[in-house]
């Protein structure tokens, strides 16, 4: 079905950049980038997938079912994302919110051309009916910097370098004030923690999609960094999270929950990381939400399958030191993989505990549909495997409406403080505001 060419490669950074502006041209793209991080256990270092052969786009209506269904038929690569509402499939839920990006709920496609990158091998794997264009493609891809001084040239001919306005979707008082109910709700036992989010917003505003998340990926550098591009929008992403991934019949989660800042003094960065270690709420909010994934990876494995490999471990990033858990399980092979990823979502880290009294309570008190963001983007391979991240970190633009949106959340549980949490939010939006505003 494809036709396969592995290519070694003298300088795999290089060619991370010339595959990136190639594909500029198509409509629908997908990267994705580890960053060479060590702590990601990707198959691939790097991976591009372009120009849609066959897809599937839907609301959330039995979305699994139809993805099932397109998986199963195609039985090849797909790339694409999951959108936090597709909650609404799985559970009998709603999302009535504001929504100024206006994403599908569920997009996956088959792509014509595929390039995997693994340190200093590029593989390219051409659908038959287009392989032929392999040979130009790689002269074209070798080419690509003079695509990117066209860019240059572009961007200061149209003045894309405009004025951003961000705007706060919830200010600061009903901030404290949503929070305060949420923290009702946990006194009154409806939930033990709840992931609450808040929208940053500008309007009437253009930006170069590929300069942004270049500026994002060069501050971050986190090990699931994604560029998406479906027509008119765009996902912009510098997450630092895995939600799920299958590798034969092993399902590894990975939440992050816990987050402390960076310091350019080295031992005071060394106490932040201890007073992360050593943080009982942040710890508490990890272990609450390893219950809920070890409940959810249940429903799907092998009975004792289940385990905890790390517990609350903190990594370090460029912009933020993060506590993370990972949790394994075993599947049996007749296990279909969308049912895995339906059993599972959306991610615990991303919701809370009871996952659907949080999920009611969240959509009351957010006041934007959080679509794409808190999502998933990743990848199905031909023999079902899969791996996605979490859609944190990320900036999302409708270029067609010129409406910028980034969102950042955190969890609450009954010791937190309103105005740490409020500070919280900020330290997580840093990167993207610095990029929108520069």
């Amino acid at each position: 079905m494809r036709t396969k060419q592995i290519h070694h490669i003298s300088n795999p950074e290089i060619v991370k950049q010339q595959l990136l502006l190639w594909s500029q041209q198509f409509d629908s793209v997908v990267w994705l980038d580890s960053n060479n991080y060590n702590h990601n256990q990707l198959q691939y270092d790097a991976i591009l997938a372009v120009d849609e052969f066959t897809s599937i786009q839907t609301d959330y209506k039995h979305a699994f079912n139809k993805l099932k269904e397109y998986q199963g038929i195609t039985k090849d690569w797909i790339f694409g994302y999951l959108t936090y509402d597709l909650k609404n499939d799985v559970e009998v839920l709603t999302s009535s919110n504001f929504d100024g990006l206006e994403f599908p709920d569920l997009y996956f496609f088959q792509p014509q051309k595929l390039f995997l990158l693994k340190g200093d091998t590029l593989e390219v794997q051409y659908l038959r009916m287009v392989d032929d264009e392999i040979d130009d493609d790689l002269k074209a891809i070798r080419y690509s910097e003079e695509c990117q001084s066209e860019l240059v040239e572009d961007k200061q001919r149209g003045n894309l370098s405009n004025d951003i306005k961000i705007h706060l979707r919830i200010h600061k008082d009903d901030y404290f004030d949503k929070v305060n109910t949420m923290l009702n709700h946990i006194q009154r036992g409806d939930i033990y923690e709840a992931n609450f989010c808040q929208e940053f917003y500008a309007d009437n505003t253009v930006i170069n999609p590929l300069d942004t998340y270049n500026k994002l990926n060069t501050i971050s550098k986190p090990p699931f960094a994604t560029f998406l591009k479906l027509n008119d929008k765009y996902l912009l992403s510098a997450s630092p999270e895995r939600y799920i991934k299958k590798e034969g019949n092993t399902i590894t989660s990975q939440p992050i929950k816990g987050t402390a800042k960076r310091s350019s003094n080295i031992e005071e960065d060394r106490l932040l990381v201890q007073q992360l270690e050593n943080d009982a709420k942040e710890r508490s909010e990890n272990v609450m939400i390893v219950d809920l994934v070890r409940n959810d990876l249940s429903k799907t494995a092998i009975k004792g399958s289940v385990v905890v490999k790390e517990l609350c471990k903190v990594y370090t990033f460029d912009q933020l030191h993060q506590m993370i858990s990972t949790i394994e399980s075993k599947v049996e092979s007749d296990v279909s993989p969308i049912d895995i990823i339906r059993t599972t979502f959306p991610m615990g880290s991303m919701t809370g505990a009871p996952k659907i009294s949080a999920l009611k309570i969240i959509e009351d008190l957010e006041e934007t549909k959080r679509g794409l963001y808190s999502g998933a983007v990743g990848y199905f391979s031909p023999e079902g495997d899969f791996d996605f991240n979490v859609v944190i970190r990320s900036i999302l633009y409708n270029a067609s409406k010129q409406y910028v949106s980034y969102s950042v959340g955190g969890a609450i549980t009954a010791k937190s403080d309103p105005l740490k949490e409020y500070e919280e939010c900020l330290i997580k939006a840093k990167a993207m505001r610095e990029v929108l505003e520069s």
